[in-house]
């Protein structure tokens, strides 16, 4: 039997209960009452040093020293105590009590230090505590140290981000594998283990408690405080079908649903069981990225013509969101962060500017070579926007071409840096949590220098000049200057093209309380409790 859209809304609003559904998500486990069934985007990933959206799945099962509270500050984690010394030169770190890997071995100083260097091998926040660390070294098994060369004010800041890769505590032995070499153990010391007997690839992954977990006292707040695992079992399903998904909800098959569509929302809202629910407070910021590398967007004119081109609100609607959860954004420092500002952002239009778009990419040398935009056709949103900029640059003119795959297909073509003959591209579009933009450092995003830089490869080396400078300064006004600066210099040589900012509320069964609110990416499991059935 097949059930469209139009049904399965019909049905909803009508009746308020749960539609029949196929078999496959049928399955239970014995222990339901103690088990959540989520669903979330697959997992290609493993391993938060190979790729940042492997953090969805890291954050469950490794802990870190440090993590940002729900107000964006820093807490110790893992880490019981820590001081400075008094040239602001030595940091000296002291793991708290009782903390264990999975398979039963004590997390010790020399898997932190360990693990700190192969982050900050792929990391911006760790290369630059690199380029100017001295020493970093155990001076016990539960004491380390990290010695700079001269001081660091963003130090712990950087150690705590969310906003680049996860500073993921592993074991000594997997954290000396080269960043290049994925960690496939799967052993953290976080409050949830990860089941490889019961990953199905592709269907569902396990993650059971982990019982000798010891939390912090400190209730839970963002990713800091204490994280207590209050289920016994969490299975991340993965539904392809979002329509699938909305009524296996609607069902009780499962009980979380991470990104609902938009157009199903008066469905889940209408329904008594289901809530929607903002944990993700500060929203996600879409954007496109252009190959610097490949013609037409080596030319910064050509690159400068997207910029005129984009229709916030249009290519907002039209990849599906709902007005009431989306607006414009016109900083490179997003809307919620303290270095949001206007700087030279004259090229912002509601409606967009086609005809100046066009008369740009012709100023470019635009000779009707083919522009190819990668299009991740299992994520909805990203799908249709990419669907509607093609449409939007033929109306211009531009022989754009659509490139659909899955996203783990779109993540390794946008790594191809040759021409598009040779598997290569131009553009795909992208996103990221909208509070991460206030960390040039870390969040790869902001990087323009070159092969270094996140896909795309934009570089700028006045541009890199200024951003050098936000590790050195101490104040937050001297900040916000230096982010006018910055922004002032990105908006001319333009490594993005901001699309809009989105709040994508998730859908949960009401029996499942206690979600993790947070303004970053990562869904965390710990705290979410459910009620008996």
């Amino acid at each position: 039997m097949t059930i469209t859209r139009r049904e399965i809304i019909k049905a909803g609003l009508a009746a308020g209960t749960a539609l029949s559904m196929p078999t496959i998500l049928r399955a239970q486990t014995p222990d339901d009452a103690r088990t959540v069934r989520w669903v979330a985007s697959n997992v290609f990933v493993f391993d938060p040093i190979i790729s940042v959206t492997a953090g969805y799945h890291a954050y469950q099962i490794y802990d870190t020293l440090f993590a940002l509270d729900s107000k964006g500050m820093p807490q110790p984690q893992m880490v019981g105590k820590w001081s400075l010394s008094e040239d602001k030169k030595t940091y000296t770190f002291q793991l708290r009590e009782g903390l264990t890997f999975h398979d039963g071995s004590p997390v010790t100083a020399a898997d932190c230090v360990a693990s700190i260097r192969r982050w900050s091998q792929v990391d911006s926040g760790g290369k630059l505590i690199m380029a100017i660390v001295k020493d970093i070294s155990k001076e016990n098994e539960k004491t380390f140290t990290i010695t700079l060369n001269e001081p660091l004010p963003l130090l712990i800041p950087l150690l705590a981000s969310s906003g680049g890769y996860y500073l993921a505590i592993m074991r000594e032995k997997d954290a000396t594998l080269p960043p290049t070499e994925q960690v496939t153990a799967n052993i953290g010391s976080g409050p949830f283990k990860f089941n490889n007997a019961l990953a199905n690839p592709g269907v569902s992954f396990t993650y059971d408690r982990n019982e000798q977990y010891i939390p912090r006292q400190e209730p839970a707040d963002g990713y800091a405080g204490g994280k207590v695992a209050k289920v016994d079992r969490v299975v991340w399903r993965v539904i392809s079908d979002q329509q699938t998904a909305v009524a296996a909800l609607q069902a009780g098959e499962v009980d979380f649903l991470a990104t609902p569509p938009s157009d199903l929302y008066p469905l889940i809202e209408s329904d008594p069981n289901l809530a929607l629910e903002n944990v993700n407070e500060s929203g996600r910021v879409m954007f496109v990225s252009m190959n610097f590398l490949q013609s037409p967007f080596d030319n910064a004119k050509a690159r400068q013509a997207m910029l005129h081109l984009i229709d916030q609100e249009a290519i907002m609607l039209a990849a599906g969101f709902n007005p009431k959860y989306f607006r414009p954004v016109k900083s490179i420092f997003g809307n919620s962060t303290p270095y949001s500002n206007d700087e030279n952002t004259g090229w912002y239009k509601k409606g967009g500017d086609p005809e100046k778009a066009k008369q740009l990419f012709q100023e470019a040398g635009y000779t009707d070579e083919k522009v190819v935009i990668l299009q991740s056709t299992d994520w909805p949103t990203a799908s249709k926007a990419a669907e509607y900029l093609a449409f939007t640059l033929r109306k211009i003119g531009v022989n754009a071409e659509l490139a659909p795959s899955d996203w783990g297909g779109v993540a390794k073509r946008r790594a191809n840096k040759g021409p598009i003959e040779d598997g290569g591209w131009n553009i795909y579009v992208n996103d990221w949590t909208d509070a991460e933009l206030d960390n040039p450092i870390s969040v790869p995003l902001f990087r323009a220098n070159g092969a270094d830089a996140f896909f795309g490869w934009p570089k700028n080396d006045q541009y890199e000049v200024l951003r050098a400078k936000w590790v050195k300064i101490e104040t937050l006004q001297e900040r916000k200057a230096l982010a006018r600066e910055m922004q002032s210099l990105a908006w001319d040589f333009v490594s993005n093209v901001m699309l809009g900012q989105y709040f994508e509320p998730i859908a949960r069964r009401k029996s499942l309380t206690g979600l993790v609110h947070f303004h970053a990416a990562y869904w965390p499991m710990w705290n979410m409790q459910k009620a008996s059935a």
